[in-house]
């Protein structure tokens, strides 16, 4: 059983993650306020001592906990610290120190540099906790308090003796103030200074600092406090549950893995810090596309090269276990002063064994490029680009590669030599067995269950950002398999559901195949070609494209309306009655 200590937007993100496993799990804050939306978590309210932790995690049998508490929750990180369990820490990302901030380790260290600087007029942003411990000022000084907008907090204040015409009222159920809604506020109070708490971003740090700034106000920061160095520390949902999986195996039915793409990242960035800093460490953190930071293993071959080793996923995945190596180098180039883009940063991907070359259009990647998709580049140039502003030569080789793709579609899309560089999250998810498809059952359970009447099912993190930039709707992976998750929402109730497709799975729908894995079905021209004669259009173009997407560039828009027609049609003979909305997901290359 897994243990979760929250009551905070990393709180929510850990119970979104256990939810996944469809098992129970204990969620806890101190207050019954916050909510939140659970289906297996059970909800436990009210502080725990350090004896109290340890007594239940031993008559629940807790093999984990997960502290997603606030970062200033001292008594309670030390309470789960002294517990002797197991923790993952969910921590926030914290900006770096700002330059014209005043740091303290302290309240009384603040205290004792808000009076030598004079300040008279101070707005606290610490919350209503800290009353207490800045009475020595605000008994002398004129000191407003932000405090959340309850009778808890008003009662504390009350209780401190803190004067209630200069509280200022917080509405935690609004959207965390934005920069401009703060300088609002602060110009409104007239303060000197402010002084906050080190709460991370995701805490609306950055908009206070940068309010006080734009009014020239002093600003106080007390630090975060430091945690113990023995936790297992991550930084959001993938790392989460990657760390749940390392610590509970049994915990989720399927393991998550890495694509070809993160792993080539992470080596290009141990290889690039071993050439310019001789940095060996045998992990190395980079980031996702979403900005997580993971931490991983890699091997160090010599210096400028480094070495991951796909892990092993529940997705029956060719490339599971196979060895992604980068190799840099710095290449000092002869600088053309007549050339502006000469004096620009350049990184250059150059061909490595065992990855193929592009050789057709339709893949985003210029023809002869070595086959790094665009994800994946975006990723790696980023990494090295907060590294160094030298120039890079980038060779990523993959081992056995060329055996590899001899079991995949690469030849087919005009990527030979080698396989594909791949990923668009940087994970991957198990997508294909009946575990899975029961994953998509459990979570449409936990929607339907907290009063979910709409449903958005989606194939992946870009046509989930693309919903969701529309509307706020519950959205569930489908992954390939369109029609258990259809079939599944039908008979648990749902009658409202949002189909969000690309057009790569969209058409393989529109012939009639709802399952649409590529081991399974593959893009049938001679259907696309029907279609568009019985359009009228010229279906010529049709037989040159080598990738579904390339539709998008050949077709006019009745097409994708025929497309989107017969995926209808088709998804009703497993959900006959209600709505389904069809979004077809524009991916154009242009």
């Amino acid at each position: 059983m897994i243990l979760i200590f929250g009551g905070t937007t990393e709180g929510r993100i850990a119970v979104e993650v256990c939810e996944e496993a469809g098992k129970p799990f204990y969620y806890s804050t101190r207050s019954k306020l916050q909510e939140v939306e659970m289906h297996n978590g059970v909800r436990l309210s009210g502080s725990m001592s350090a004896t109290e932790i340890k007594s239940f995690c031993h008559d629940n049998n807790i093999g984990c906990i997960i502290d997603a508490a606030h970062p200033f929750a001292e008594n309670l990180h030390k309470a789960i610290e002294e517990a002797g369990i197991p923790v993952i820490r969910v921590e926030r990302s914290f900006p770096r120190h700002a330059i014209g901030v005043t740091y303290c380790h302290s309240y009384e260290e603040a205290i004792s540099r808000l009076e030598a600087d004079d300040i008279n007029c101070l707005l606290a942003l610490s919350g209503v906790n800290t009353i207490s411990k800045l009475e020595a000022y605000w008994r002398k000084h004129t000191t407003f308090f932000r405090i959340l907008d309850r009778q808890e907090s008003l009662d504390k204040a009350e209780v401190s003796g803190f004067p209630s015409e200069h509280l200022v009222m917080y509405n935690e159920n609004l959207e965390i103030p934005s920069a401009e809604a703060e300088k609002a506020m602060m110009k409104r109070i007239g303060c000197d200074a402010i002084l906050t708490k080190e709460s991370g971003l995701s805490g609306g740090f950055d908009a206070k600092i940068e309010a006080a700034q734009k009014l020239g106000l002093k600003i106080y920061v007390i630090e975060h406090p430091a945690l113990p160095g023995d936790w297992v520390y991550v930084t959001g949902k993938y790392g989460l549950r990657r760390s749940i999986e390392q610590m509970m195996p049994d915990f989720f039915p399927l393991k998550t893995g890495l694509t070809t793409g993160a792993c080539a990242t992470a080596a290009t960035k141990a290889a690039l810090l071993s050439l310019l800093f001789d940095d060996d460490d045998e992990e190395v953190s980079f980031s996702l596309p979403d900005g997580e930071i993971l931490t991983i293993p890699v091997e160090h071959n010599a210096k400028g090269i480094a070495t991951v080793t796909k892990d092993f996923s529940d997705d029956p995945d060719v490339t599971r276990g196979c060895r992604i190596t980068s190799r840099i180098s710095c290449p000092v180039r002869q600088q053309d002063t007549g050339n502006p883009t000469m004096s620009r940063q350049q990184i250059r991907f150059l061909h490595g064994s065992g990855v193929g070359t592009v050789t057709l259009p339709g893949l985003g990647i210029p023809i002869g490029e070595p086959a790094v998709n665009p994800t994946p580049r975006k990723m790696i140039i980023n990494e090295i680009s907060r590294i160094t502003n030298m120039d890079v030569d980038v060779t990523i080789s993959v081992e056995n590669g060329e055996e590899i793709a001899k079991h995949t579609f690469n030849p087919r899309v005009g990527v030979v030599g080698g396989i594909s560089i791949l990923g668009t999250s940087g994970i991957v998810h198990p997508l294909s067995n009946d575990a899975f498809i029961r994953s998509i059952r459990r979570e449409l359970e936990v929607a339907w269950a907290m009063g979910r009447r709409e449903i958005g099912l989606v194939a992946g993190m870009k046509s989930e950002k693309a919903l969701r930039e529309e509307r706020d709707i519950r959205c569930i992976h489908y992954g390939n398999f369109i029609g258990e998750a259809l079939k599944a929402a039908y008979d648990i109730g749902f009658r409202h559901v949002t189909l969000a497709i690309m057009i790569g799975k969209a058409v393989k729908l529109a012939d009639g195949n709802l399952d649409t894995h590529s081991h399974k079905v593959v893009m049938n021209k001679d259907f696309l070609i029907s279609t568009a004669k019985q359009l009228g259009i010229d279906p010529s173009p049709i037989s040159h494209i080598t990738m579904a997407r390339e539709l998008w560039n050949i077709m006019p828009a009745c097409f994708f309306e025929r497309i989107k027609s017969l995926c209808h049609e088709n998804t009703k003979t497993v959900f006959p009655q209600g709505e389904i909305k069809i979004k077809l997901i524009c991916d154009t290359l242009q």
